[in-house]
């Protein structure tokens, strides 16, 4: 089916999309973003309402643009035009910033990134978003964003959520560095995860504390890293210790 959108022309896979039966809808429009052919991405853009009342074709179509194993910039340009100044219902906003940020990190991923005036796009959409955010629901959603994009431009701004955010927007921001392979884990990184394990400038939720203790201990630790986690130990709840001491355990294995 894939195969036959490819060479079919806009009005055709239009047609397809509206005329189908309601229970095949969801098919056609995954097998038309698959396709990302000129022609279905057309049809998706006229055929897909975002101003609507939310209903399961739309949080189908982010999905599959979400889960695309190789999306191009054509589909990330019309998600981005879709969610761009319109109104929409909450579930289908955070679906499709969480969709911007995977589609940024997947188009990085092929090499594209200053090759594609979308990703450039999607990236300042989220950073933009967050910067403006007031609501701690919709920050932890641009975090996550930038969790699927894992750009290492972006990580002094994750740093800064990590150490002054509230329990929740730290514990987004902890998940979205530990996405980051040990490379871009530098000095100012462990700094800040130092921080927040020792609990050097305020006090957090052990959950963000032990998210900070495995960046530590997963990233080529110090012996002193190794050293102060076991030290650690000796003032905490039990359950937390053993989690600890099994994660240094396994680092020197």
């Amino acid at each position: 089916f894939i195969q036959m959108l490819y060479s079919a022309k806009k009005r055709d896979v239009l047609q397809l999309l509206r005329r189908a039966p309601e229970e095949m809808g969801p098919f056609i429009v995954e097998a038309a973003v698959a396709a990302q052919s000129v022609a279905s991405l057309a049809a998706l853009s006229d055929f897909l309402d975002f101003s609507k009342e939310p209903n399961f074709l739309l949080e189908k179509f982010l999905y599959a643009a979400a889960f695309s194993p190789r999306p191009s910039g054509e589909l990330l340009r019309l998600v981005l035009d879709k969610l761009d100044g319109k109104q929409l219902a909450a579930e289908i906003w955070e679906t499709g910033i969480v969709t911007v940020g995977s589609l940024v990190g997947k188009l990085c991923q092929q090499k594209l990134c200053g090759l594609q005036q979308e990703v450039e796009r999607g990236l300042e959409t989220i950073l933009r978003g967050l910067r403006g955010a007031k609501e701690e629901s919709k920050v932890i959603i641009y975090l996550l964003a930038l969790g699927n994009a894992m750009l290492p431009e972006t990580i002094p701004t994750l740093l800064d959520h990590a150490e002054q955010g509230p329990a929740a927007v730290t514990t987004m921001a902890i998940s979205a560095l530990r996405r980051f392979s040990a490379q871009h884990i530098s000095s100012k990184v462990k700094q800040a995860m130092r921080r927040i394990f020792h609990e050097k400038r305020k006090s957090y939720e052990k959950t963000c504390r032990l998210a900070a203790a495995e960046i530590l201990l997963d990233n080529h630790p110090l012996p002193m890293d190794v050293i102060n986690t076991l030290l650690a130990t000796n003032e905490m709840e039990t359950e937390m210790a053993k989690f600890l001491l099994l994660k240094v355990q396994n680092s020197l294995q």
